[in-house]
């Protein structure tokens, strides 16, 4: 698929695209082909990569939208909340990376050909 392909499926611009297929290329989960006919196509065994391993590839994406920031450094509240919650969020992450490596690109594909399969089915039935 083209990077504008693979854009219009996930509903973001093409360079957001290209920009995260560097690094899966680089990693030499994917590669690419330019000019007619060309765009992105796996190059890897998807047995053999985890989705940990597609994190990793990513540069290691920051995984929850709330978290510990540092705003106002000095502002006394500010620092007591952020050391109640440092540990919970460090223990969520890595519960979360951990189980990201038990998951692979295989058993992804399994599920979306199992969701392709029903969402034909329900096709066929409404023809």
């Amino acid at each position: 698929m083209t990077s504008a392909e693979l854009a219009l499926c996930m509903s973001t611009n093409a360079a957001v695209v290209r920009r995260t297929m560097a690094g899966l290329r680089k990693a030499g989960y994917v590669r690419s082909a330019k000019g007619h006919g060309g765009g992105w196509e796996i190059a890897c065994d998807l047995g053999s990569v985890s989705l940990k391993d597609i994190y990793d590839a990513l540069g290691r994406p920051t995984l929850f939208a709330m978290g510990v920031h540092i705003e106002r450094p000095t502002c006394l509240v500010e620092q007591a909340v952020n050391r109640s919650l440092e540990g919970a969020f460090a223990e969520a992450e890595a519960l979360l990376v951990g189980r990201l490596g038990n998951v692979s690109l295989a058993a992804l594909a399994r599920d979306v050909g199992a969701g392709l399969k029903q969402h034909a089915g329900r096709f066929n039935h409404a023809v």
